[in-house]
């Protein structure tokens, strides 16, 4: 408890927020209620016929109640397949054999401690925002491997954990859409989803109009490092002086190799053999790749639409379980083939809490979206906003700040960009706003409220991992410690926005804000 009473009682909102999100009941209730709650909303709004015009075929969408026989029969037939169709789930259990396996073989615990030898401490928080905000190139599975590693990084150089992971977290999540790289949502945003969403939306307007993957790249690849920026003046300011000082009584209980922060030779040794490992592993994909006709490239030559970026979070899983091998058994942690798999079954220890609670989240998730409520609200918040005449500026912040409400409920963006694209798009193109800048508006809302968004199926595993450092930690501390990171994200993310206007600077190659 001593790290908790050493907290400087520095901000009142966000020790009101902390107190009242603790006291809620556990996850697993609150999505019962949740779900009970969702079923009575979806009985009333049927009852009363509340309905909306899907914008992308035109077809009437009406509210349909959970209390009916419908919505029993639907129930029944899918609660197993909304908990096995739960995609973070494999993802998130995968992964976590991998980045586990490599944790408990002390692969991870060495190579931080050789990572951050002379780094300076602004310099290592820095890094860990900078490496989060591009995690969206290894799509989610930087959401558990990044505030993982920022955590332990942290702790070896004697700041305090939670601070490490906080960063790793709102690196990932709040700033998921940005990357130095073109990567898989701009991917999935501008040529994926239903042949081109984004495109087919302004082709309501203008049939000759095309939107590819680089639209959004300038202002993106500015905006890592705007946010990084940003992030570290938050996490000194606010996050590390309400942690106080770190005791490891505090916690759980960190699951480690070896407790010296000396690396030995032994150690050392096993680290060169990884490292050697590591780079015959990239040199062997990079020639699956960089050839015009490579392997893992797609049929028409394209990286970014072939099978390397499809398969990214596989490749990562069987990289961290192959390196781990390969330190295991220099390091002698792997004495025979039979370590292996006990070290994975280890890994896997802890998750069963994250296993039940993502039962109960699968169904509010699946029971939202029968109930067509989550369209209803995004369509019927979009049709009122463009009916009240809002031009300009004021109409991009109305927009990212609808986006942000409307993902504290439906937390796929492909999902809302689905709803969002045929009403966002052709309105700003009759305001001359380009496509590409759409697209702009909607990344910035759908991001900067993923760290506080109370049905987000990582935030388990987030608080998971921060109970290993503070028992006492709930969801209320991680919302009101990311609250900061989202406000400051918007902010900074919203001016960025406002300069690009004003100057009229290119999103992307080609690309300008205005038709």
């Amino acid at each position: 408890m001593q790290a908790t009473a050493q907290k400087k009682k520095n901000g009142k909102v966000l020790d009101f927020i902390e107190r009242v999100g603790n006291r809620l009941p556990h996850p697993y209730i609150l999505f019962l209620w949740l779900c009970l709650i969702l079923a009575l909303i979806s009985l009333a709004c049927s009852m009363a016929g509340v309905s909306v015009v899907n914008p992308t075929n035109g077809e009437t969408v009406l509210a349909k109640s959970l209390i009916s026989k419908d919505g029993l029969i639907w129930l029944l037939e899918n609660l197993l397949s909304n908990f096995q169709g739960f995609s973070p789930l494999g993802l998130v259990l995968a992964m976590q054999i991998a980045i586990g396996f490599s944790e408990k073989v002390g692969l991870l615990t060495t190579a931080m401690r050789r990572a951050i030898l002379g780094v300076p401490l602004w310099a290592l928080t820095a890094t860990v925002l900078f490496l989060g905000i591009n995690g969206s190139i290894a799509s989610e599975a930087s959401i558990i491997v990044v505030p993982a590693l920022a955590a332990a990084a942290f702790e070896s150089v004697g700041m305090h954990p939670i601070a490490g992971l906080l960063a790793g977290y709102a690196a990932t999540n709040a700033g998921f859409t940005a990357c130095v790289i073109v990567a898989g949502t701009d991917v999935l945003l501008a040529d994926v989803l239903l042949a081109g969403v984004t495109e087919s939306a302004a082709q309501m307007i203008d049939p000759a109009m095309t939107v590819n993957a680089t639209c959004n790249w300038y202002f993106m690849f500015v905006s890592v490092f705007t946010l990084t920026a940003v992030g570290v003046f938050v996490n000194k300011k606010f996050i590390v002086p309400r942690l106080g000082t770190y005791d490891p009584a505090d916690g759980e209980g960190v699951d480690a190799v070896e407790s010296s922060s000396e690396i030995t030779p032994v150690q050392a040794k096993a680290l060169r053999a990884a490292g050697i490992f590591s780079i015959l592993y990239i040199l062997l994909f990079a020639i699956l790749v960089i050839p015009s006709g490579g392997m893992l490239r797609a049929e028409d030559g394209s990286i970014l639409n072939g099978p390397f970026i499809k398969g990214l979070v596989p490749i990562l899983m069987i990289y961290f379980i192959l390196v781990g091998v390969v330190y295991g058994v220099k390091a002698g942690t792997i004495k025979n083939s039979s370590d292996v798999p006990m070290r994975m079954a280890q890994a896997l220890e802890g998750m069963t809490g994250y296993i039940v609670l993502v039962f109960v989240i699968a169904q509010f998730i699946n029971m939202f979206s029968y109930t067509n409520l989550g369209m209803i609200i995004a369509v019927k918040s979009a049709d009122a906003l463009q009916a009240a005449g809002f031009t300009g500026i004021p109409l991009m912040l109305f927009f990212i700040l609808l986006c942000c409400v409307v993902n504290l409920f439906m937390t796929s963006g492909s999902g809302k960009w689905y709803i969002f694209a045929p009403i966002l798009v052709p309105m700003m193109m009759m305001l001359d706003y380009s496509p590409a800048f759409a697209q702009i508006v909607y990344r910035i809302g759908d991001s900067t409220t993923n760290a506080i968004t109370p049905i987000y199926p990582y935030i388990p595993i987030a608080i998971g991992m921060a109970k290993k450092y503070d028992k006492n930690f709930g969801m209320g501390s991680l919302i009101s410690m990311m609250l900061p990171y989202s406000i400051a994200f918007l902010i900074v993310w919203v001016i960025q926005m406002i300069v690009w206007v004003l100057f009229n600077l290119p999103l992307g190659p080609g690309v300008s804000v205005f038709l």
